[in-house]
Parts: structure tokens; sequence; C-alpha cells
């Protein structure tokens, strides 16, 4: 059978997974245990972990991923490092198979670029690993905007907090905090409003660890950005929290103030005299915190290639937020605002 062909009738996917680190050994776990999955194989880089995980979860081993292709699968899902998201993609359109890539697809645009071309000429299906998109709270908040019951949406809150940084040789390949980090809020506050961000005025800056410094990155940040519907939202993040991982995105309207991300185990306390306090031990890091929307972003991208529906979230939604990432980071190096469609076609300076 020719790499790319389903089995006449099948009603289950055999599908390939490229990288097996944290998040790719999670989606692995999921897929295994998904109606409609008829197989698993893995293919990374440290063969002995690749093999480790597959015989633990009764899945397949390949080599590489020409390999795994070769092997015969119907879909591909995509975790390895950045680097590799858009490479990755690029051969699932040659092969014909619909993938599966977590974010960001690319730190640049011509990357990115390149891959759409390859996607859209191919015709497959491309599904990114935004998972806010899954996650109750912030479906909740998309109906309550979409609906009307919010009224005008006044102004905005957006967060993420990491408890700690990721190691060094993380961040120095990143992007910095804006393409690694916020690229999450930046789609989330589209998909939530159903609007574009058309303007952003960004800084940061290196407050508790110094070799931030050294990559051209910081360990926190702050936005204002402008939405296409005259809205403004405002945006935080930090690479430490104390209390653990704090992810919110709060809606302020003529008719109603709603949040997604605020429960029991928000790392968050109040100073007011008899203020309820949090009930139960905070999110420790965005596998617990979203770990529903993990399975469910999974569970939707197979559904999507044994039904041919659309896809929950393309090749083209990524670049909308790259659009305003690379807009953030000219603004936070330039110390003005900056228009997103400036950057579309223009060089971005590093770090």
């Amino acid at each position: 059978m020719e790499p790319g062909a389903r089995k006449p009738g099948s009603s289950a996917l055999r599908i390939g997974v490229i990288g097996a680190g944290r998040i790719g050994s999670f989606h692995v776990r999921t897929l295994v245990s998904l109606p409609g999955v008829a197989s698993v194989t893995v293919c990374d880089a440290d063969a002995a972990h690749a093999r480790r995980l597959a015989g633990e979860l009764g899945a397949s081993v390949a080599t590489t991923p020409d390999d795994l292709i070769a092997a015969g699968v119907d879909a591909l899902v995509v975790a390895t490092p950045t680097p590799a998201h858009a490479p990755m993609i690029q051969l699932a359109a040659g092969a014909g198979l619909p993938v599966f890539c977590e974010k960001p697809v690319a730190l640049d645009l011509a990357t990115l670029d390149a891959a759409i071309d390859d996607v859209d000429r191919a015709g497959i299906v491309v599904q990114i690993g935004f998972q806010r998109r899954f996650d109750a709270g912030f479906r909740a908040a998309q109906q309550a905007v979409a609906g009307g019951s919010l009224g005008n949406l006044l102004i905005a809150r957006a967060a993420t907090h990491d408890p700690a940084p990721p190691a060094e040789s993380y961040i120095a390949a990143s992007g910095g905090i804006f393409r690694d980090l916020h690229i999450h809020d930046f789609d989330a506050l589209r998909f939530v409003t159903g609007e574009e961000i058309v303007e952003v005025y960004a800084d940061g800056a290196v407050r508790e660890t110094p070799w931030f410094g050294d990559h051209d990155d910081v360990d926190v940040a702050a936005a204002v950005l402008r939405l296409s519907g005259g809205a403004l939202a405002i945006l935080s993040g930090t690479r430490h929290d104390p209390l653990g991982y704090d992810v919110r995105l709060e809606l302020f309207g003529t008719r109603d103030s709603v949040a997604a991300g605020v429960d029991a185990r928000s790392p968050i306390r109040s100073l007011e005299a008899g203020a309820a306090q949090p009930a139960a031990p905070a999110y420790g890091d965005f596998m617990q915190r979203f770990h529903n929307a993990y399975q469910d972003e999974l569970a939707a991208f197979v559904a999507t290639v044994l039904d041919g529906g659309p896809s929950a979230c393309t090749l083209h939604e990524a670049r909308s937020a790259l659009l305003v990432a690379l807009a953030a980071d000219r603004s936070r190096l330039e110390r003005r605002p900056v228009a997103v469609d400036a950057v579309a076609g223009t060089p971005v300076p590093a770090g």
C-alpha cells in the first residue's frame, strides 16, 4: 500500500507520532485510548525512549519520519521541537497525509508561508495545537461573546504566568516570550472575541533570571493590544510564578464580566478579609491546567480525518497569531506601537 493511502473501508486510523518528549508522550497516551485510532507508531530522536514508550503503551516504533511514513500511516502528529515543525508538515504534504502539529509552526513568516504553500497544493488537512480553543472555559467565553450575552466588549485582560522558566537551551531557540509563550494568548483572544488584533504596544524586562538577557529575551512581558472592533486588551506574562501555573482571560462588556481560568486551583490569593482562598492545590504546569483540552483537540483531529470536516485550527490561523507575536517583538525592540499588518512581508529583528 502506498504511503498516505487509507485502507479501503477502514473506520480507524493508523497514526504516526513524530516527537515523544513531554507533550509527544502525552499525545501518544491519548491516541492509544481514542476511539477511531487503530494503531500508533512512534518516532523520536531518542530511539531508546521511543522504544520504552511504545513498549509501555502497545505502540510500534519507527526509526525516522520517512520510515514511519513508509510503514503505512493514515495521519501524523508532530510534537518535535519548533524548528522541525514546518519541515514535518511539508513531509506530510508530500505524502498526502493529514497532520496535527504543535505550536508555533515556525518563528518566521517565510518558513510558515512555505509550509502553507505546500499544504495548499497538497490539499491536506492541518490542525495546529492551540489547545485553549478546546478548553471549556475559553469555549464558554467565546460563546458569551458570539451569543451577545456579554454585550459590547469594552476591554479584555489576558495572562500567562509560568511557575518557572524552561531550560536555558530551550529559551535560546524559542523565539522569545511573545512567539513562544504569548502566541497562545494571541490565538485565544482572536478565537474568543472573533476579532483580529490590529496593533500592539509591548514591552518586557529581565527581573529574575539574568541569562534571559543573554538570548535577547525577557522573563516578564506586558502589552496593550487593539482589536479590530475597537476594544482593547491588556496582556501580562512572566516566567516565574511562585504559586503555580496561571492562565486567565477576562472579558468586560456592557452586559456582563466573565473570566476563563479562574477556579479553585487558580494560583492567586486574595488579601481581603474573609475572602475565600483557593480550595485545591494550584496547577503545577500546562499539562495539568489543560489536560482535558489536549485530549479533546486530538479527538477533534481524529474525527476531522475520519469524517472529512474542516480543521479546527488551520495554518492560516497560526499565521495570524505569529504576525501578532512578530509585531510584539518589534514593538518591544523599537519601544513604540506597531500595526500588525506592518510586519507582514518585512523582516523582524531577532531577540
